[in-house]
């Protein structure tokens, strides 16, 4: 901004002082500006003024909805019957496990039915309701319903157990838990450490066709209730564009999962980005395998139905060996990937099917460049649609034009307009380094920095929603960032960028990595595990594995007596936490060092990862094939850097 503000004034220079015509000024300009080594900038401008100006107008695009929605009060459930009635009798959901398709009158009428047996029970704007059940046409019924008679939905993770399901059930003052029949089983096994816990006015549901063997005392099908429920539009409620939608929990650093507000502008800015961006079509078929409680699942996938009139087809679980044979089946022209789906597919034998599909676009994230052209060439998929944006964030990045490992950009001509930047963090600390001014110092070219986004509040597009913890929300913003006075959201992830504005994904800071697709917090793991060995000293912590997306967690556990039992404390592994979050390695050493203020020196931990040959301590790793830990001695070790033994 600076650089152009200087050129402007050396025109008007030459214009004013100097009386020289457009015809002598603009050629003396150029002249001047690569004599003062404006070259590179130059090329720069050439290069990125294309990309630059498309995704500029799609800014402006979904500024100016943003802006009508917020004018008129929208919501997405006022948006979506609109899209219903655009669409009545087209294909909106298919759930891939049963073969159920709904057209959007049927989902517009099911989720009626819902918004209506809930108003007549008591329900109001503003009251929540937890839904614990895994993917199907349903859940997005279920949420969409209650949406639309203002009452808030906790999308609670289908994978959680004992403390962090109780935990994010009593934090959102759940009035409600809606819980698939699956569930049952979880709710029956954990029942003594987690629902007698419940406030007894808190109402349980379940949904589901298969006659449970046990139903949780209290608890009342749903379903036969909803279909006895009036079909007509409920009376909408008191809210607007900028009010609450629902929650998404996320793990960080605060242990336990943090409930992170969507108002319904962050779900339509998140969602509507990435169609126009991208160039998306609402004759497009998206296959979504991405769980639901989470942002990639239910608002990149599921909003372009509900908002644009595509048809999703829904799996409950991602399945590497059927996935191409889906798209074939169904149509898709779209797939949502994490990066682990991209590597899984790749390591697939051949299959007729893969080639046979009408896939023209992979959107997700966390594609590796070092396998982004081979996903492509062998799957014949025409664009990569990489993105990055956590739940809570302002400062989303979509790569619009293909540049192959970037997962966005910022122009470099222009960076003030979407203010969102790159600054210095130390790396042993990952603190905020400031200059003599006491603002922070922006990265360069090719320098990794924390991605940051200005919070703007007079502005729905950079504005931070935050968590229902106010403490969550105050650390996960930084003052006098860009400038003194100001305020910025800390995604809490290093990026790099490159002379052209694109970014790359670097390192997760913090207490928090990413393991199979979802975010696993050392902090709940560490508690989890000390409980388990009657509070010893556990620290847990993320390593990388060659040729593996994310980080696997590893825990290195005081054991000065050597009396761990691996098989008991696998056992009650088991219960305690979902797969993901399961440390992959374990270290038994005689004590874990702490630094003079008693904290645990993690980053030494890191650094020497669990390379026996420079480990000297007891290591494990954990065998997915057989389920328990087994020794890592140095031919197991070799065996994971090949890739030969699965984790």
């Amino acid at each position: 901004m600076l650089r152009l503000a200087a050129f402007a004034a050396v025109l008007l220079f030459f214009r004013v002082t100097l009386g020289l015509s457009w015809v002598q000024a603009i050629p003396a300009l150029f002249i001047f500006y690569l004599a003062s080594g404006g070259w590179d900038f130059f090329l720069v401008f050439l290069k990125t003024v294309p990309r630059d100006v498309s995704t500029g107008l799609v800014l402006l695009r979904v500024k100016w909805q943003v802006w009508r929605h917020v004018k008129e009060k929208n919501t997405i459930a006022k948006i979506f019957q609109k899209t219903a009635r655009k669409y009545p009798e087209k294909t909106a959901l298919i759930f891939q496990g049963t073969g159920e398709s709904w057209t959007f009158r049927q989902l517009d009428e099911y989720s009626n039915q819902v918004a209506n047996f809930f108003y007549g029970q008591g329900f109001r704007s503003g009251d929540v309701v937890a839904l614990f059940m895994e993917s199907r046409n349903q859940y997005v019924g279920l949420w969409l319903g209650l949406a639309k008679i203002g009452v808030e939905t906790a999308l609670v993770n289908s994978h959680l157990r004992m403390e962090a399901l109780l935990h994010c059930i009593t934090i959102s003052n759940s009035k409600a838990v809606i819980f698939g029949v699956e569930m049952m089983e979880v709710h029956s096994q954990h029942g003594d450490l987690g629902w007698p816990s419940l406030d007894k006015s808190i109402h349980l549901f379940w949904s589901g066709e298969e006659n449970p063997k046990s139903v949780l005392p209290g608890a009342k099908h749903l379903d036969p209730l909803l279909q006895m429920a009036q079909r007509h539009q409920p009376a909408p409620p008191n809210k607007g564009f900028l009010d609450k939608l629902f929650y998404i929990y996320t793990s960080g650093t605060t242990g336990l999962p943090k409930a992170a507000i969507v108002v319904n502008c962050r779900y339509f800015r998140m969602s509507s980005l990435v169609f126009y961006g991208f160039r998306m079509r609402s004759d497009d078929v998206m296959y979504d395998c991405l769980p639901l409680y989470h942002a990639a699942g239910n608002i990149v996938g599921i909003g372009q139905c509900l908002l644009q009139g595509m048809t999703v087809v829904i799996r409950k679980k991602f399945s590497a060996s059927h996935f191409w044979e889906d798209c074939v089946k169904y149509n898709c022209t779209i797939v949502q990937y994490i990066g682990e789906i991209c590597r899984y597919l790749l390591n697939q034998p051949y299959q007729d099917a893969e080639r046979q599909h009408r896939v023209r676009m992979a959107l997700g994230n966390g594609l590796r460049a070092s396998i982004w052209r081979e996903f492509m060439a062998r799957f014949g998929i025409a664009q990569v649609a990489e993105f990055y944006g956590a739940t809570e964030c302002n400062c989303s990045l979509g790569n619009f034009d293909g540049n192959v490992g970037s997962c966005g950009f910022n122009s470099r001509i222009l960076p003030g307009v979407y203010p969102i930047g790159l600054v210095k963090v130390d790396e042993d600390t990952m603190e905020l380094i400031r200059g003599p001014d006491g603002v922070c110092i922006s990265c360069k070219p090719g320098e990794p920095g924390q991605l940051v986004g200005r919070i703007v509040r007079s502005n729905p597009l950079q504005h931070f929603d935050g968590y229902l913890n106010q403490s969550a929300t105050n650390k996960k913003i930084a003052r006098d960032v860009f400038t003194k006075g100001d305020a910025a959201y800390l995604t809490g992830d290093v990026l790099v960028m490159d002379k052209y504005g694109y970014m790359y994904f670097r390192d997760r800071t913090g207490d928090t990595f990413r393991w199979k697709g979802e975010n696993v917090s050392t902090t709940e793991v560490e508690g989890t595990l000390s409980r388990i060995l009657n509070l010893t000293d556990v620290v847990v912590y993320g390593v990388e594995v060659p040729g593996i997306e994310g980080r696997a967690g590893m825990a290195a556990i005081a054991d000065p007596e050597n009396s761990c039992d691996l098989e008991d404390f696998s056992s009650k592994l088991k219960k305690a936490l979902p797969l993901y979050a399961r440390p992959v390695f374990l270290r038994f050493l005689h004590e874990v060092s702490k630094t003079s203020t008693y904290k645990f020196q993690k980053m030494e931990l890191r650094k020497q990862g669990f390379d026996p040959s420079l480990v000297k301590d007891r290591l494990y790793f954990l065998d997915s094939r057989q389920g328990c830990y087994l020794p890592l001695d140095q031919e197991a070790f070799g065996r994971i850097q090949s890739g030969a033994q699965k984790l």
